[in-house]
């Protein structure tokens, strides 16, 4: 069986808190999207999360989500895909709830997170 993936969010890098600002504004007034301020991103509603500083991927993230995660990295090993688990993130029982994959893919990173 396979696992079920959607899209979570789009992540683009900018070089700093105001173009971040300025960018999710933007997408926020283009889209009729609430914009939210996060500690490390500014967000154009649920769907564009703006980098306040450069992160992994050349131009940004793609964020999916899954209902199992464990399950996904397990069939994504098993397609030949590898994790930097230097960026996962678990729960306080020790479970996964989000990590990146190795690599980039079109210039982004891609990001799993548990549903």
């Amino acid at each position: 069986m396979s696992c079920k993936f959607e899209l979570e969010h789009i992540g683009i890098n900018t070089p700093n808190e105001k173009e971040a600002a300025d960018l999710a504004a933007l997408l926020s007034t283009m889209f009729n999207l609430e914009p939210r301020h996060g500690q490390k991103s500014e967000f154009g509603g649920a769907y564009f999360e703006c980098m306040k500083a450069p992160f992994l991927g050349t131009n940004g993230h793609i964020a999916m989500r899954t209902p199992d995660l464990e399950l996904a990295v397990q069939e994504l090993k098993e397609k030949g895909f590898s994790f930097n688990m230097d960026t996962a993130a678990y729960t306080e029982e020790g479970k996964i709830k989000n990590v990146y994959l190795d690599g980039e893919f079109g210039g982004f990173a891609i990001h799993i997170m548990q549903k």
